[in-house]
């Protein structure tokens, strides 16, 4: 099934509708992540590039999802999304 919304011409022809239907392409990386070295305690930025505009990211590190605060700051702009890692250790590599 796909969305649907309703159209009417006209307010004389409410009795019919019509409906179109659209499928929404995803977005696809442009520019996918790449390795990054960083120092233990420093910070680390992780960007990609993506074909559409603000599409919504999730950031993940395995099988948990990142969110910001003290350790992690999500930046987009654009097509570009950026993850920036604060105060780095050992276990986020």
């Amino acid at each position: 099934n796909f969305p649907s919304a309703s159209f009417f011409p006209s307010p004389s022809c409410s009795r019919s509708k019509s409906y179109f239907y659209f499928i929404a392409l995803p977005a696809l990386f442009k520019q996918e992540l790449q390795d990054t070295e960083a120092e233990e305690g420093g910070t680390a930025t992780l960007r990609c590039e993506l074909t559409k505009p603000k599409a919504p990211v999730e950031w993940r590190k395995g099988d948990v999802t990142l969110y910001p605060g003290l350790k992690y700051e999500m930046r987009q702009q654009g097509c570009a999304a950026e993850l920036v890692i604060y105060d780095l250790e050992v276990e986020d590599s």
